[in-house]
């Protein structure tokens, strides 16, 4: 199959499939005679496999070593489990920053008038300037 064959099999775009190729996260496929790629089930299981772990927001590199593991039958599932758990760690430290961010804009906006005034106190913090009185 094409690369645009591929791409709506596996979920992944033409122009990303290029891209994980460019940057080695899968192997460039076999060409014709005219230069066209042709992708292969493997081809397309192996991006449906890149596609999920990106989905759950593993990095390339963590994908990069998934999609090792996972082609490697000799592996332990320890090493799988160390970089999902490493994973969760991560996600869990930035969901904790985002609350943070969503608990800081609500004071921000429960302080802002929203009237035809320009003072306004997420602008203020935006800018660094102090917090004024009243709000």
């Amino acid at each position: 199959m094409n690369i645009g064959q591929a791409a709506e099999r596996s979920g992944v775009s033409a122009k990303m499939i290029r891209y994980y190729e460019e940057i080695g996260l899968i192997e460039p496929p076999g060409r014709t005679e005219s230069n066209y790629r042709v992708y292969g089930e493997d081809e397309v299981h192996i991006l449906r496999f890149i596609k999920r772990a990106r989905t759950l927001g593993f990095s390339i590199e963590e994908t990069t070593l998934l999609l090792g593991l996972w082609q490697d039958k000799s592996r332990t599932s320890s090493e799988v489990r160390d970089i999902a758990s490493d994973h969760i760690a991560a996600l869990e430290t930035k969901i904790g920053e985002l609350q943070g961010m969503v608990k800081t804009l609500r004071h921000l906006v429960h302080c802002c008038h929203g009237d035809d005034r320009p003072d306004c106190p997420i602008l203020d913090d935006l800018a660094g300037a102090p917090a004024k009185k009243g709000h």
